[in-house]
C-alpha cells in the first residue's frame, strides 16, 4: 500500500484487507464530503486507529480472531491515544445480504465475543442493556460499538463496501460528557455533518451516554431509514450479564457516567 494504515494491524493483512484500508482512507479523508464522525477523521489522520481482518461474518472462526484482534487492542490501546479506535473487517461476502440478516450477524458476533471473554463483567458497568449507563464490555473494558455493511444504503455514514465493526473504548470519551463545553460542541459538529453527508436527519436513537432515556445498544447498528422498519427490535437481542460477584454484602455497583 502507499498508506501507513497497513502498519497499524493487529494480526496479517489478507490479499482483499488492502482494498478495504484504501476504501476506509478515501472515505474518512475526504475534502468534499466530510465523514461525521471526527474522531475517526482525526485519528487517522494522526495514526491512531488500528485495524483487524477476520473470516466471514457468520462463522464461528472468525469471532475467534475477532477475540484475539480485540485483546492484542486492548492490552495497549491507552498507549495510542485518545482518538484510538478499533476497525475489524470481515472477509466480504460475493453478494450483499439483506439489511436484517446482517443485524442479526453483528448481535451474533457480540454474544459470541463475550461468550469468549475469559473476564467477569466490570461491576461497575450495568449488566442490563436497558440501562442507560450499560456499554458492551470485553476484557473488563466498556466499548461504544459501531456497525457498518453493504446493505445501509439511504445512512451513507453507515455503508460500508464490506461489513466492519469499529469498537470505541469508553475512555476515549472522557471529559466529553454531555453539558461540558467539549462535549456538547463536538454533538453539534457530529450532527451537523451527519445532516449533509447522509442527506437525512441523524436517527433518533442517537444520544448521550447516561442520559435517562439513551440507550446505547441502539447507536451501534442504525436502521437505514428516519423510522425503524417493522420487525426492529424494541428490546437489546444480547442477554443481560451477571457480575462475577453479585450485589449483596458490597452494595450495588458504583454507576458513574463517562
Amino acid at each position: 500500500m502507499d498508506t501507513d494504515e497497513a502498519e497499524h494491524v493487529i494480526g496479517d493483512l489478507p490479499p482483499w484487507g488492502a482494498a478495504r484500508l484504501r476504501e476506509l482512507r478515501t472515505t474518512l479523508l475526504s475534502a468534499e464530503e466530510p465523514f461525521p464522525c471526527t474522531f475517526a477523521v482525526s485519528g487517522m489522520k494522526r495514526g491512531m486507529l488500528r485495524y483487524g481482518f477476520v473470516g466471514p461474518v457468520g462463522e464461528p472462526g472468525a469471532v475467534d480472531a475477532l477475540a484475539s484482534v480485540l485483546t492484542a487492542y486492548l492490552e495497549s490501546y491507552r498507549s495510542i491515544g485518545r482518538e484510538t479506535s478499533l476497525v475489524v473487517f470481515f472477509r466480504p461476502d460475493r453478494r450483499v445480504r439483506p439489511l436484517a440478516e446482517q443485524r442479526a450477524d453483528f448481535w451474533g458476533v457480540l454474544e459470541g465475543l463475550r461468550a469468549r471473554d475469559p473476564e467477569p463483567w466490570p461491576r461497575d458497568v450495568p449488566g442490563d442493556p436497558d440501562d442507560p449507563l450499560w456499554e458492551f464490555c470485553f476484557r473488563g473494558a466498556p466499548l461504544f460499538v459501531v456497525c457498518n455493511t453493504p446493505a445501509h444504503g439511504r445512512r451513507r455514514s453507515r455503508h460500508s463496501p464490506g461489513f466492519f465493526i469499529t469498537f470505541q473504548p469508553r475512555w476515549v470519551f472522557e471529559g466529553l460528557e454531555e453539558g461540558t463545553p467539549r462535549g456538547d460542541s463536538a454533538r453539534r459538529v457530529i450532527r451537523d455533518r451527519l445532516r449533509r453527508f447522509d442527506g437525512m436527519e441523524p436517527s433518533t436513537v442517537l444520544g448521550s451516554y447516561g442520559a435517562p432515556d439513551n440507550r446505547e445498544w441502539r447507536q451501534y447498528f442504525l436502521p437505514d431509514t428516519d423510522a425503524a422498519p417493522e420487525g426492529w427490535p424494541e428490546r437489546c437481542p444480547m442477554r443481560a450479564a451477571e457480575h462475577a460477584d453479585p450485589p449483596g454484602e458490597g452494595g450495588s455497583p458504583a454507576r458513574v457516567a463517562s
